[in-house]
């Protein structure tokens, strides 16, 4: 599935939170969104699963304006993890899984043998599986994420809208996240924070700023000493990643102000 934003601009009290961004994201590719807080990233997210409506702009699913589907019929192509995602029933983590399924199925017919086998291998992809049984609400919040991952997956979406996907994942389960998104199947667009994953995972990054698109192309092309001083305030040096040659930062602390007392000057 092709996703393409085309002009995309949201406005509120008066200010564009998103102004003017044109993106397009190619079949099966991953996509990366990133940029500084505010800089307008979760708003363009939320536009693709139509949880906003743009001012003005379009979403293009395949070509066609996302406007024009029933929500049942887009949410059939789309499945989104938002940052606000959480339940408040204290469902199984199979129950909840197994929710996503929801858009193929008229009313409260059970799952099918296949559903309940897609259910089980999303579950073992995510290493949640030995958590099935458990109540979603004793769950961490590492834990919670894993499962709304699988819940997205089988909803068996052909684009994957994730927001900040690494939120409260330990390391070992970023990298197993991220390592599979390379290699999933649907088109992905996610917002992230950090840098060097975005490098990791990312085929093209987009960078906001303050709503607008600043720069966009592969990492090699984007992650540039002056792009991240510009956008993000801060000095880095871009490395090859020893093994893949994937840039990687390495931030450097700001200087300390040339006008600021000596360590000498503030004992005494």
């Amino acid at each position: 599935m092709i996703l393409s934003l085309r002009d995309l601009t949201v406005e509120a009290a008066g200010r564009a939170l998103v102004d003017r961004l044109t993106v397009e994201v190619a079949t099966g590719s991953v996509v990366g969104l990133v940029g500084p807080n505010g800089s307008g990233k979760s708003t363009a997210l939320r536009c693709v699963y139509r949880a906003l409506r743009p001012t003005s702009g379009a979403v293009l699913l395949d070509g066609t304006d996302l406007t024009s589907l029933k929500p049942r019929e887009s949410a059939r192509s789309i499945a989104a993890l938002t940052q606000e995602s959480s339940t408040e029933l204290d469902f199984t983590v199979e129950e909840l899984v197994a929710l996503g399924r929801t858009p193929h199925a008229p009313g409260n017919r059970p799952l099918t043998a296949r559903e309940r086998e897609l259910c089980r291998r999303a579950m073992d992809r995510l290493d949640v599986a030995h958590l099935a049984d458990r109540g979603v609400l004793t769950l961490s919040g590492g834990e919670r994420q894993r499962v709304l991952v699988a819940r997205a997956l089988v909803q068996e979406p052909r684009l994957l809208v994730l927001d900040e996907p690494t939120n409260h994942l330990d390391v070992r389960h970023q990298v197993g996240l991220l390592s599979f998104l390379r290699g999933s199947g649907p088109t992905v667009l996610t917002a992230l924070h950090d840098l060097n994953l975005a490098a990791q995972v990312c085929d093209r990054i987009a960078v906001l700023d303050a709503g607008r698109l600043v720069a966009c192309g592969t990492p090699a092309d984007v992650l540039a000493p002056e792009l991240v001083r510009k956008v993000f305030g801060v000095e880095a040096s871009v490395v090859p990643h020893p093994r893949t040659g994937i840039p990687q930062l390495l931030y450097d602390l700001a200087p300390a102000p040339t006008d600021a007392p000596s360590r000498a000057g503030a004992r005494s």
